[in-house]
């Protein structure tokens, strides 16, 4: 019958272990499903995302050790993503397309297959015909077992998923079921890209058709047709042969339209700068603001300009271009010839140059108008991220940079943090990929870089060209490799303060030397500003995030105090939970303190094994040996920073379940360590003091639930006595004269309030003790209790109690001198009454006089305790089972870790006084085979004494 039990249980518990694997497996499915889908609407136009998540979920689900996605291009099928694959394959994949094989998965894809299975490619023809593919994939991949599935749309072959596993293991139905339901998400994928991409275009090709009409429409914004339209008048109406108009930069001027017969002349003078100098006719016109006729070049002394080679003689005339009486700019025309320039012709070109003026503020203006009109939308799209993101700061650094860069003329830029030592890149935008993996590692500000100014108060540090800026280059080596990764010339660094406070910088580069002008250099101020309100919203929310989440643990711990309050274990689980989760913990525990040792109540983030280990090692003394320990011995918060550097830990098995921060926190019960509350961190990573006042928190929760449990516990207890109390009262009142019922009822209660096994009751008639009452007694101790009585002798316990004892307690009765000795009545009280099984036992005799009852409970379990805490769960010893492996236990200890418990005398003693009053005496005497034993005796009350 057993057997059969035995079988059945077996088999429920493999039907619950498939029943729960299938359910495991198909909530990775529908979670990795789930997550392709999102990637899909969150990148619906790009197939990047999308094809490395769906191939990374597709093959942990089917257990492939790599996974590579083709899709088709013409007739050659191209690789669209990897995943895991070896470098040696991935380089020969990127070298070459795939152009199927008859005996290929492609090639039978092509046939009509929708998925292929090779259980052994070492083994299929297209290896063993040397197909460069397949052998790479063997030989470079070790690529054994292998199946492939098809991506059609509309029955066209569109691509491949393919799994690969470098052992001979098939693939299961499930597995390629699975990889059919990605394949159908891949062509939905592709082509919801394909439609978005053609609809993209048509609207590109709309936008840019209708921006060329706007900029024809709009053409005084654009100066450079105006310029030639002019240049080309002047030139015909003033019988010239090339012309160039400048403008005026600093003190140089630079060519900014020019017109000739010869196109490579125009190619060669755009762009190009002189100084404002009487060397040629544009400098001496803006050095003198009014009209320059050079009739020869070559007899005119001044001019030099090495340049324009006097290889012929010619005529210049230039005219200024006056804004407020200012010359910014000049109109000159030339001939390769000497001709002077009549007086309409010169008024003409003067007349051009009012009108360019005009054109250019009109332009400014427009431009201007547009930088302002572009930077208010910039700041108010930077501010709409603010607003639509209010938590995520990355979104925020990434309009802000863009912006940055794209409205001040930057090659790239990026935003570094300041943690008060160093600064830590968080944002790039179009950084060289060099430069950005540099800054991977925190940048320290040197003397002479820009980072040091800022720290030293500085708001705005500019280099023209850092490349040629001694006190930059020269005096860190750190700024000469960013120069160097780089490529940065001109360079422009505003910090990100809040109250004075430093948190970060915004820095924006040019690979050309061209400084940054001064309303740059506010539009960067004002986007810094904007990104320390976006910082500081993101701090406020975190902070407010943080305290919900705080109060909502909080709530929750009490809610389970609420609901069970007599059982500690949901609250310490509870407790573990929230302790690892709200202070990004690696893993937590719940010990108590019964003022020896500690004994584990919750564990959280450990794994199945860690965990298993971990509670082998228990219960464990309070000592210096683990930071659970030395919380308790002073009674104050332990951190430890890095474990591996604490001498004091001593317990090397528990380290290596252990973290690497620790912290630990008493819990303390008016002054009175009874447990502590334990988190740690996998790598050294300190708790914040807001961490450590919200474990501090959860101690207390703990408290309070374990003194309510201790309350309820004893209420319940003393209800269960007093109930018991005025039963066997009831019995007394209704039999007066008949002691029997009334005897049975006390050896009842005293059996069931000590959760005893079995009892019995005697009297004594001056010489011997006889049973009157017995319950429970095994068959061959209760036939031998008929056959004979108890002898007092002079070392047993009831010759002790005639002798007046009030209590005697035998710890074990197996050490005692008479059951070595042999004598029979002890002898038959182990071998006979339960202990053949060699388990010890504990008796107390607490007697009086007239007569004397026994209950013995032989279970062999383990008595539930308060530890100072609360009950264990399971109904187990909170001190669960340790054996000899030497952790600073004694033998006393490991007998009470593995179950040796008396019990209690409080609650058998309030009993006895409830039935003095009745001129009923009794006293309670516990016996234990890893249980309990009690005698109890009746007797006159002036003779009992209670304790």
């Amino acid at each position: 019958m057993t057997a059969t039990l035995d079988d059945d249980l077996a088999e429920l518990r493999r039907a619950n272990a498939e029943l729960q694997q299938r359910l495991d497996e198909a909530l990775a499915r529908e979670a990795a499903t789930a997550e392709v889908l999102q990637v899909i609407n969150s990148s619906p136009g790009d197939l990047t995302p999308v094809f490395d998540t769906m191939l990374a979920k597709a093959m942990r689900l089917c257990e492939a050790a790599f996974g590579i996605l083709l899709v088709r291009d013409g007739d050659n099928f191209q690789t669209a993503a990897l995943h895991g694959v070896p470098p040696a394959l991935a380089e020969f994949l990127s070298r070459t397309s795939r152009q199927p094989g008859r005996h290929t998965a492609v090639g039978r894809m092509l046939e009509g297959e929708d998925f292929v299975h090779f259980e052994d490619m070492t083994a299929e023809r297209a290896y063993q015909l040397g197909d460069a593919r397949q052998r790479a994939f063997v030989e470079l991949g070790g690529t054994r077992t292998y199946v492939a599935v098809a991506l059609r749309k509309d029955g066209r072959l569109v691509g491949m998923i393919g799994a690969y596993r470098q052992e001979v293991r098939p693939f299961t139905d499930k597995q390629v079921s699975l990889l059919q339901n990605f394949a159908a998400q891949t062509v939905i994928a592709m082509e919801n890209a394909r439609l978005i991409a053609e609809t993209r275009e048509a609207l590109e090709q709309q936008t840019a058709t209708a921006e060329v009409l706007q900029v024809i429409n709009l053409s005084p914004g654009d100066l450079v047709p105006v310029f030639d339209a002019m240049l080309e008048r002047a030139i015909c109406f003033c019988e010239a042969d090339k012309g160039l108009l400048t403008n005026r930069n600093g003190e140089e001027f630079e060519v900014v339209a020019a017109r000739s017969s010869r196109p490579e002349m125009v190619a060669a003078s755009i762009g190009k700068r002189f100084a404002i100098d009487r060397g040629t006719v544009g400098g001496r016109v803006m050095l003198e603001g009014r009209t320059v006729h050079i009739r020869d070049v070559n007899a005119d002394p001044d001019y030099c300009n090495p340049q324009m080679a006097k290889v012929q003689p010619g005529t210049l005339v230039g005219v200024p271009l006056l804004r407020e009486g200012v010359a910014v700019g000049s109109f000159s025309l030339a001939r390769e010839r000497i001709e002077a320039f009549t007086e309409k012709q010169i008024a003409f070109v003067e007349s051009f140059a009012a009108q360019a003026v005009i054109a250019m503020e009109n332009a400014r203006l427009l431009s201007e108008t547009r930088e302002a009109l572009e930077q208010q939308t910039a700041t108010a799209e930077v501010l709409q991220v603010i607003n639509s993101s209010p938590g995520d700061l990355a979104p925020v650094f990434g309009a802000t940079l863009e912006k940055a860069v794209n409205l001040c003329g930057a090659s790239f830029g990026l935003l570094m943090k300041y943690d008060g030592e160093a600064f830590h890149a968080i944002a790039h935008y179009n950084s060289p990929p060099k430069f950005v993996e540099f800054l991977h590692t925190p940048v320290r500000p040197d003397p002479g870089m820009a980072s040091y100014r800022i720290v030293r108060g500085e708001d705005v540090v500019t280099f023209a060209d850092v490349a040629a800026d001694p006190s930059y280059v020269a005096e860190s080596e750190t700024a000469r490799t960013l120069v160097e990764l780089s490529g940065a010339r001109s360079h422009l660094t505003v910090a990100l303060r809040k109250e004075d406070a430093l948190l970060g910088l915004i820095v924006l580069y040019r690979r050309e030397v061209l400084p940054f002008t001064e309303k740059q250099i506010a539009l960067v101020r004002s986007f810094a500003a904007q990104a320390v309100i976006a910082m500081e919203n993101a701090r406020l929310i975190a902070e407010t995030r943080e305290a919900l989440e705080q109060q909502t643990a909080t709530a929750e711990i009490l809610r389970v105090i609420s609901n069970s309050p007599a059982d500690l274990q949901p609250t310490f689980d509870a407790i573990a939970d929230a302790a690892t989760t709200l202070t990004d913990a690696s893993l937590s525990a719940v010990v108590t303190y019964d003022g020896r040792l500690l004994h584990l109540a919750a564990l959280s983030g450990f794994t199945p094994e860690e965990a298993g280990k971990v509670h082998d090692l228990w219960p464990l003394p309070a000592d210096r040996g683990t930071a659970m320990g030395r919380a308790i011995l002073t009674r104050q918060i332990v951190h430890i920073e890095d474990l591996a550097a604490d001498p004091e830990q001593g317990y090397p098995a528990l380290d290596r379940s252990s973290g690497r921060t620790v912290l630990a926190v008493p819990m303390l019960r008016d002054g009175v360590p009874i447990g502590a509350i334990n988190v740690q961190r996998r790598d050294v990573q300190p708790f914040t003091k807001k961490q450590i006042d919200l474990i501090t928190t959860f101690g207390d929760q703990a408290v309070i639930a374990m003194e309510n449990a201790r309350l309820i516990n004893e209420t319940r207890e003393a209800l269960e006595q007093q109930t018991a109390t005025a039963e066997v009262l009831q019995v007394i009142n209704s039999s007066p004269g008949d002691l029997t019922p009334v005897f049975d009822a006390m050896l009842e209660k005293a059996l069931t309030l000590c959760e005893a096994a079995f009892g019995v009751m005697r009297t004594y008639d001056g010489k011997s003790f006889s049973p009157v009452v017995t319950r429970g007694l095994p068959p061959r101790y209760a036939d031998y209790l008929a056959k004979t009585s108890d002898q007092p002798g002079s070392d047993s316990p009831s010759q002790s109690v005639l002798d007046g004892e009030d209590l005697v307690h035998v710890t074990d009765v197996m050490r005692e001198d008479r059951y070595l000795r042999g004598h029979p009545y002890t002898r038959a009280l182990v071998d006979l009454g339960g202990a053949e099984r060699g388990q010890r036992a504990a008796r107390d005799d607490h007697d009086l006089s007239p007569g004397t009852a026994r209950v013995h409970r032989q279970a062999d379990r383990a008595v539930a305790e308060f530890c100072g805490a609360g009950r264990h769960r399971h109904g187990e010893c909170a001190a669960s089972h340790r054996d000899a492996r030497g952790i600073g236990a004694t033998d006393r200890d490991r007998r009470s870790a593995t179950g040796h418990q008396r019990f209690t005398r409080r609650p058998q003693a309030g009993f006895l006084r409830r039935c003095s009053k009745r001129r009923q005496a009794y006293v309670v005497r516990p016996l234990a085979y890893y249980g309990s034993l009690t005698a109890i005796k009746f007797g006159l009350p002036r003779r009992m004494k209670c304790r």
